[in-house]
């Protein structure tokens, strides 16, 4: 039975959908001597005073060109909980997620994630995209508490950043799903390849996100 609605799988994913209102190199030149002929087999005096080599010009080097670094989609923050492995994987999977969202591209998230979470997400995406709802960064979401659950899935509370905003096709504007931010839920599974976001819940308890403060 699939959960949430659109954006809980764009913010969450779809809130609004269900109707909740080479450096430069340094090119200095080499000195070029001045005249250049040859000698005479006559032996006379030389005429003129001889002038001096010119002095080469060498350029200096210049200061490093300062690049800013691309800022993040999105920002994960875990609090107290940034040695949990779980929390770890989390912190290295939900940035790629998110882009998938950005981009209503659920093909990213067939290839990295398990089936699962896959199945639980791909039909937002897609229906996401058919009716034209856009995802805008920056996002961040809060780790805001652990528990453990059966078969070693590590359960994730989080809330989502009330930053993320939507094109909304039938009003042509950007809104805020969720400005005040919104619970999100995580189960985590470890895999072959470390730990991975496996499936969206519920609360277990409801909880909310007002008093959060968020990085964006």
């Amino acid at each position: 039975m699939r959960r949430l609605a659109v954006p809980t799988a764009l913010l969450t994913a779809v809130l609004l959908l269900a109707g909740c209102g080479g450096g430069e190199s340094n090119n200095g030149s080499m000195p070029t001597p001045e005249g250049g002929g040859g000698g005479s087999s006559t032996s006379t005096e030389p005429t003129g005073t001889p002038t001096e080599p010119s002095a080469s010009t060498t350029k200096e080097p210049s200061a490093p060109t300062t690049t800013t670094a691309p800022k993040a989609q999105v920002v994960v923050v875990p609090g107290k909980y940034a040695g949990n492995p779980a929390v770890q994987g989390l912190m290295a999977k939900y940035p790629v997620y998110y882009q998938a969202l950005i981009d209503r591209d659920d093909a990213v998230i067939k290839e990295t994630f398990p089936a699962y979470f896959y199945l639980d997400v791909t039909s937002n995406i897609k229906l996401a995209k058919s009716s034209g709802w856009v995802m805008r960064p920056p996002g961040s979401v809060v780790v805001m508490s652990l528990s453990q659950q059966p078969y070693n899935v590590v359960r994730v509370n989080l809330c989502a950043s009330q930053a993320t905003q939507y094109w909304n096709p039938k009003a042509k504007k950007w809104a805020k799903a969720a400005p005040q931010g919104i619970p999100e839920v995580i189960d985590m599974v470890k895999t072959g390849m470390g730990w991975s976001m496996y499936r969206r819940s519920k609360p277990a308890k409801p909880y909310g996100c007002a008093a959060v403060r968020f990085p964006a």
